[in-house]
């Protein structure tokens, strides 16, 4: 598959899943389980309480943390080599930094309720079901969020391009 297919591929799925299904974590990490196949079940499964900010509370946006799961499984320190002589979670956090900084360009923040301010002018408590009422009214799963997931995927996707790890 060509670079600009893959991309377009991967950015589609998280979109249709975040659409389908919600858990912004999981639909990005899914996308590139389907995608690129190199993700297990434990790391999509474990992705699971990182939706709507982590535990919906509006906190890191989950499509963000989903992503950097991803990086941090294709690039992370290993528990038989936690001490880390090689410091290849500083390299792992490089990673991550690169994937914020295209949330802050694109969004201004890394926040879900900051993100949701910009995208649909406000936030929404996810918790309160008046609130989650209006959070889907004004397309929140319809394609404000999946757009978001999708972005977030085609990002995570480049990066992993662009550092030859796929």
């Amino acid at each position: 598959m060509q670079r600009e297919e893959l991309l377009k591929e991967v950015e589609q799925l998280a979109y249709q899943y975040e659409r389908d299904y919600g858990g912004c974590s999981q639909c990005v990490v899914g996308a590139i389980k389907k995608s690129l196949g190199l993700i297990s079940d434990d790391v999509f499964k474990a992705a699971t309480g990182l939706a709507g900010g982590v535990g919906l509370t509006g906190n890191t946006c989950g499509a963000l943390t989903g992503g950097v799961m991803v990086l941090g499984m294709l690039l992370g320190r290993e528990y038989d080599n936690f001490a880390d002589p090689e410091r290849i979670r500083f390299r792992t956090f490089e990673l991550a930094k690169k994937l914020i900084e295209r949330f802050e360009q694109e969004y201004g923040t890394a926040s879900c309720y900051g993100i949701q301010r910009k995208i649909m002018g406000r936030s929404y408590n996810l918790w309160d079901q008046a609130e989650y009422a209006e959070f889907l009214a004004a397309g929140g799963h319809e394609d404000k969020c999946p757009a978001v997931c999708g972005k977030a995927a085609k990002w995570v996707a480049e990066i992993l391009l662009e550092e030859d790890l796929i």
